[in-house]
């Protein structure tokens, strides 16, 4: 895996709303932990990071902007320098300031965990990738919810989260793991700092 110099990592809707009780039992407890090692991996090498933040309108929702949820996780809060894009729907490059944005500072790859894989992950990395982006969704740092379908047949966290990466697989993403997105980081890093270097 090669990401180049400018590969965001986008973490999406990290905040306090998603322990809500709510949502049912998550698949892939350790999805914290991977978080915060590709926002560690990132920072250390000066790759940039950006965060998504879900300002739910529904009154009942735990990730309205006036309820405790709404909060960062302490795992993935954002950092000076590092921009926070609000949204209101399900994916981040709804309104077209993301990508507006983006597009700006040429930015042509993306790095996407986060909650939930079938919604909010699936929704973003579908849109940027129908957008143009390369994207690449780390599955082992997203975490899903467990679903009823009309048949009545409830379908397990897990199940779900592999769902939502297959129906991602090819089409608009890359499905890889946090290891090799931190090495594929490095790299990018690597080969950027060799180039200055020499342009010296």
């Amino acid at each position: 895996m090669r990401l180049p110099a400018d590969a965001v990592l986008m973490v999406v809707d990290m905040q306090m709303a998603i322990d809500d009780p709510r949502w049912g039992a998550l698949n892939n407890a350790g999805a914290e932990a991977q978080i915060a090692a590709l926002l560690a991996a990132w920072r250390e090498v000066g790759l940039p990071v950006l965060h998504i933040r879900h300002d739910s309108p529904e009154p009942a929702s735990p990730y309205r902007a006036d309820a405790p949820g709404h909060a960062f996780k302490p795992c993935a809060a954002p950092i000076k320098g590092e921009p926070v894009f609000a949204k209101q729907t399900t994916s981040a490059f709804a309104d077209g300031r993301l990508d507006a944005a983006l597009t700006k500072i040429g930015v042509t790859a993306l790095v996407l965990c986060g909650v939930l894989t079938q919604n909010s992950v699936e929704a973003t990395a579908r849109s940027a990738g129908d957008l143009g982006y390369r994207v690449f969704v780390a599955a082992d740092a997203c975490r899903a919810s467990a679903k009823t379908d009309a048949t009545g047949r409830r379908w397990s966290a897990e199940e779900v989260h592999a769902l939502a990466c297959a129906n991602l697989a090819g089409e608009y993403a890359r499905i890889v793991d946090v290891g090799t997105a931190v090495m594929a980081a490095r790299l990018a890093a690597a080969i950027r700092d060799r180039r200055a270097a020499k342009a010296r």
